[in-house]
């Protein structure tokens, strides 16, 4: 720190803080003489003509660390090295605050140890160094930010190794915790190449800061099968949080951790968790060393090395294989190709497009997609061609972990096409072009009898032919199944199909369509409910939906998001429906839940990629609303 850099600080010119300093002020005032002495002691300035000679050792090494939290056996060994070494350390902590920093290294500077261990606090701190080098004084940089003479604990050779180790051992379903620890970036790094290089997706969600009883349900469902962890104390208490749900390592899940050498005393887990341990003392030590060789210019210090073994393999294993029961989707699958235009198109105008794209649909896609994102496991049966666009079907449903086994491919019919008009007001129509969803038939059914066992939940849709529903529903009924029902494209649904559904989940227009006799939404769904429908639940778009069965009658008010796309919003409805009332929510909780899901697709363009997954869903209602995700 300079004069120069006191008189920027107090706003006023070298000559000012030249007479304040040497006490020729007799013509400045009492405010800017007070201002500039201030900052001179804060700054430990000492004028040129009084420093100490650099020549001279003052038996001194300065430690400057980023804040208390990085205060641990790395510091132990550095004190003890230095003393060994006949150096005096002199510790600073900078408080994650970068005044206090460069106030730090100016009084470091000042003192003019004769060395200088700097943990700085981020990028921005080492314009600071300036100030170090030119007071000559050597320094060795500590910490995750690289740079000349800089040492770090190989956080992101832990997160790669432990994360490979998983893999290595079939899990697929990986979720890093990072606490919120200081080096928590350095190990997310090696934990995303390890992914990548094994061609396993990351995406944001699997990057876990704070614990809670919820985490259990994604062991339980299987959404998860594995953990790294960069912070041990949160490695044990994911660990208890598991035992109060009766769950254990390495039978439900893994945990793989890193922990250092001063959280040894946790003698309790010593051989309950894995872990990669660090030695900060030895760290330290050899930090310190560095610095030695830096002061004594003795040869160039050797990069820090650390061996990155598990302790124990007690709580890694192989993932646990689910017999949970799983959810059936029949339905259509097709090439939607979207068409946007500021309003819809109507008889007698010629319509201009502003954009258009293509992606998978269908509401059989677009149901068991949504089913699976939000954490279970799913089976379609549905027919498609033998065209590229059948190909595009397959890789989509694969890539979000659908059952394809059910599905037929036709040789006499192309896939299924839908054409769907979007206006800027997230309104749409729908036009569609059966294609090969026309020759799913109750044979083919018959034919994938077995994707009926261990199914809590069928999914169907009246997109596809009317026997083919009857089929499936009849099917259902025999091994028990619930029938959730979205009677789309249907001007009339059979007595002998209305009886056996338990979930009839219309619009208003389907409603009207199926109950043309009846005048109000409540006669209608009484009426439904006579021919045996056990629950009708009406979508209503943004005015949320309503709820008729035996035992009562109610609106639920929709979810507030902005509008962009409304097409698919009732298959993320009736996905996010079946997957909450498969996990034992009462029909009210999953009603709501399932109002947030669809608010979450029409806020978003498309469908399949705009279907929200589990964590995103359920961190957002934890927020707005965290007692609907606690079961009655």
């Amino acid at each position: 720190m300079n004069i120069r850099d006191i008189a920027k600080l107090a706003g006023v010119s070298v000559s000012t803080v030249s007479k304040i300093v040497n006490k020729k002020d007799a013509s400045i005032s009492n405010e800017t003489r007070e201002r500039v002495l201030k900052i001179v002691h804060e700054y430990n300035y000492t004028p040129y003509s009084s420093a100490i000679n650099n020549a001279t050792s003052t038996g001194s090494i300065g430690i400057l660390l980023r804040s208390d939290r990085t205060v641990d056996q790395s510091l132990n060994g550095m004190i003890e090295y230095a003393q060994q070494k006949g150096y005096s350390p002199i510790i600073f902590s900078s408080l994650e605050n970068h005044e206090q920093e460069l106030k730090n290294i100016t009084a470091l500077c000042t003192k003019q140890v004769d060395g200088i261990i700097w943990e700085p606090i981020d990028e921005d701190s080492l314009k600071n160094q300036t100030h170090i080098d030119t007071s000559g004084i050597p320094l060795v940089l500590v910490g995750h930010l690289k740079g000349i003479n800089s040492f770090s604990l190989p956080y992101a050779k832990a997160g790669y190794s432990l994360t490979k180790q998983l893999i290595e051992k079939r899990h697929k379903k990986i979720a890093c915790i990072t606490g919120d620890s200081i080096n928590k970036e350095a190990f997310i790094t090696g934990y995303k190449q390890a992914l990548f290089e094994h061609n396993l997706k990351f995406h944001d969600s699997l990057l876990i800061e704070s614990l809670d009883n919820t985490i259990n349900d994604f062991i339980i469902e299987k959404q998860l099968s594995g953990f790294v962890s960069a912070d041990f104390y949160k490695s044990i208490e994911l660990y208890n949080l598991a035992i109060q749900s009766g769950l254990s390592t390495p039978k439900d899940f893994s945990l793989l951790s890193i922990r250092n050498d001063t959280e040894l005393e946790f003698k309790n887990f010593q051989n309950k968790l894995s872990t990669i341990t660090f030695s900060n003392k030895r760290f330290g030590e050899h930090a310190c060393q560095a610095l030695m060789d830096l002061i004594n210019k003795a040869s160039e210090s050797n990069p820090y090395q650390e061996e990155l073994v598990l302790s124990n393999t007690e709580s890694l294993g192989l993932p646990a294989e689910s017999e949970r029961p799983k959810i059936l989707v029949v339905g259509s699958l097709n090439m939607d190709t979207y068409l946007y235009s500021s309003k819809l198109p109507h008889n007698g105008s010629t319509n201009f497009l502003s954009n258009l794209s293509k992606r998978p649909g269908g509401k059989g896609l677009n149901q068991a997609i949504g089913t699976a994102k939000l954490g279970h496991q799913i089976r379609l049966i549905g027919c498609v061609g033998s065209d590229s666009d059948s190909n595009t079907m397959f890789q989509e449903l694969r890539k979000n972990n659908v059952n394809t086994k059910g599905l037929s491919r036709s040789n006499d019919a192309e896939t299924g096409q839908a054409y769907i008009f979007v206006e800027s007001t997230g309104d749409s129509m729908i036009s569609i072009l059966p294609g090969a969803n026309a020759e799913l038939s109750p044979s083919i059914l018959e034919k994938n009898i077995d994707l009926f066992s261990n199914v809590k939940y069928c999914l169907v849709q009246t997109e596809i032919p009317i026997d083919a529903v009857e089929k499936a529903c009849l099917l259902a009924k025999e091994k028990n199944i619930e029938l959730i029902l979205k009677p789309s494209a249907s001007k009339s649904i059979s007595n002998s199909i209305l009886k056996k559904i338990d979930y009839l989940i219309p619009n208003e227009d389907e409603l009207s369509t199926m109950c043309p006799s009846f005048e109000t939404m409540n006669e209608k769904a009484e009426y439904l409910l006579s021919k045996g429908v056990k629950n009708v639940i009406v979508t209503l778009g943004n005015r949320g939906c309503f709820l008729k069965n035996s035992m009562q009658e109610k609106f639920f008010h929709a979810a507030d998001f902005s509008v962009i796309d409304s097409t698919g919003a009732s298959d993320a409805f009736i996905s996010a429906l079946s997957a909450y009332l498969l996990r034992d929510y009462s029909l009210e909780k999953a009603i709501q839940i399932a109002s947030y899901a669809a608010g979450f697709l029409v806020s978003r363009d498309g469908i399949t990629t705009a279907l929200v997954d589990r964590m995103t869903l359920e961190s957002y209602i934890a927020k707005k609303d965290p007692n609907l995700l606690k079961k009655d």
